[in-house]
């Protein structure tokens, strides 16, 4: 039987994952209409941090036996539609900065509910959580100049 402490842990650590898979697949869908070169930059960097943080949540998720989250089927295709909609109106690194800045905001407000939900969860996960948290704020911090 689990311990509170470990099922939160775990639904802590598979909403890090499916966070870490939709920010990726964001920047993976933008990352050819981008034209500024510092702004490709902000999105690698971004893109190689969350690769980072989605390692170490699979590790901990393996140890937990654990396979982990994929983000939610409607909200990638959801995303992925609005993405390519205001690309095909706009293709301009003005229209990417406003749908990743929008896509990083979602993802602070979900992992914060998500950190207060799972309060049982172990100091690790947490601390992952609040490290993708802080990955998302700044990016929305360094690319507000392309809005």
């Amino acid at each position: 039987m689990q311990t509170m402490i470990e099922q939160d842990t775990i639904r802590l650590l598979r909403e890090c994952d499916a966070g870490v898979k939709m920010g990726t697949a964001s920047i993976d869908d933008v990352f050819d209409y981008v034209s500024n070169g510092e702004l490709k930059k902000y999105l690698e960097k971004c893109k190689a941090e969350h690769d980072k943080l989605g390692d170490e949540i699979e590790t901990l998720l393996h140890k937990y036996h654990d396979d982990g989250k994929n983000p939610n089927p409607m909200a990638k295709g959801m995303s992925w539609m609005k993405t390519n909609v205001k690309l095909a109106v706009n293709e301009s690194d003005h229209t990417i900065a406003d749908l990743i800045t929008d896509g990083c905001n979602m993802g602070v407000k979900s992992l914060n509910k998500y950190l207060n939900q799972y309060e049982a969860a172990d100091e690790v996960s947490k601390d992952i959580t609040k490290r993708l948290i802080n990955l998302e704020e700044k990016l929305a911090i360094d690319i507000r100049k392309y809005l």
